[in-house]
């Protein structure tokens, strides 16, 4: 399991990254949009406005998600990866291969 918990380990941090990478990649997409009405037209604003919001939703996707990659190293820190943080039993290997991140087995996932 030792040698499972680095590959998650390097699949989490390379995930991190690649979010971090299209964080500052996008940066400018969530920036405030300009309505100056002689340069832009009416539609073209609406789109610009559009793509902010969208950009915006995505970024707020990425941050959820790197808080979960970050719970899951520290999980990975702890020893506590790879158990159910509601019941304590493992959670299946083909459910961490899938998510990594998850932090329930499948029983407990179904309530």
């Amino acid at each position: 399991m030792s040698s499972n918990r680095e590959e998650y380990r390097l699949l989490l941090e390379g995930r991190a990254r690649a979010l971090s990478d299209a964080a500052a990649t996008n940066a400018d997409s969530r920036a405030t949009v300009t309505l100056d009405q002689q340069s832009v037209g009416r539609l073209s604003r609406m789109d610009a406005l559009q793509q902010q919001a969208m950009a915006r939703a995505t970024d707020a996707r990425r941050q959820a998600e790197m808080l979960a990659i970050e719970a899951a190293l520290a999980r990975l820190d702890d020893g506590s990866f790879g158990l159910c943080v509601e019941c304590e039993e493992p959670i299946a290997p083909g459910r961490l291969a899938l998510d990594p991140t998850v932090r329930t087995c499948l029983d407990c996932a179904r309530g």
